[in-house]
């Protein structure tokens, strides 16, 4: 499968570093808040933890070949799922593929915060001493491969295209890495992005150490749920 003459896997990279870029940019130029601990130590440990969702997610799928994008295919060549039995125009399929895997990712975040062993899991996100781009990757091993069964469930019963997969998991990732990053976006412009996407200032308070702030705003792509 290629996007732009990409490979699957050089296409979401180069976007998720494309993204990354720019948002380290925008935080050096344009900070929301003043960094209290250095950026370096900081990325060190969160990259670090990023190779060891990697180093997992290989071990796991290499004993156990289940991706989201795998599913899909699987999903597809069986006739699996909702838009599998459906006559809908392309451009249907992939908007209600997007919008309802974007809620089942919000309703994972939801129980990883409700359900005691799962929050020891996502606590590690939560845990980083700062905000910023990289705080986006600061996830345990084991939640990232909790999330790829989740989603693969979900698509198992939804029978999206693969190539709608691959778009939304890149828009998740980037959206992940924007929302997270520490630069200051204009609140006229704010105001109008988060009526539908999450925003910096929006997912900020989801990182607040009081709980019942923690325990809001649930989404990293869409602001509707």
């Amino acid at each position: 499968m290629e996007f732009f003459g990409l490979s699957e896997t050089a296409f979401r990279l180069g976007l998720f570093a494309s993204i990354f870029l720019i948002m380290a940019i925008l935080e050096t130029w344009l900070p929301r808040r003043e960094r209290r601990f250095t950026r370096s130590r900081r990325w060190v440990a969160n990259i670090g933890i990023l190779i060891s969702d990697f180093l997992a997610v290989a071990a796991v799928t290499f004993v156990i070949p289940v991706t989201a994008v795998v599913t899909a295919f699987w999903a597809s060549a069986n006739g699996w799922g909702l838009l599998n039995l459906l006559a809908l125009p392309v451009w249907a399929e992939w908007l209600i593929a997007i919008v309802v895997l974007d809620w089942v990712i919000w309703a994972q975040h939801l129980i990883t915060h409700k359900i005691p062993i799962l929050w020891r899991l996502h606590r590690v996100h939560h845990s980083d001493v700062e905000m910023d781009a990289t705080t986006a990757v600061r996830f345990h091993p084991l939640e990232i491969i909790f999330s790829i069964f989740v989603k693969s469930a979900a698509i198992v019963l939804l029978g999206p295209a693969a190539a709608a997969v691959v778009v939304f998991e890149a828009l998740v990732n980037g959206s992940a890495i924007f929302n997270h990053a520490n630069f200051n976006l204009p609140r006229p412009l704010d105001a109008v992005v988060r009526a539908l996407f999450v925003t910096p200032d929006m997912h900020r308070v989801h990182h607040s150490v009081h709980r019942h702030e923690t325990d809001s705003n649930y989404g990293f792509f869409l602001s509707i749920w």
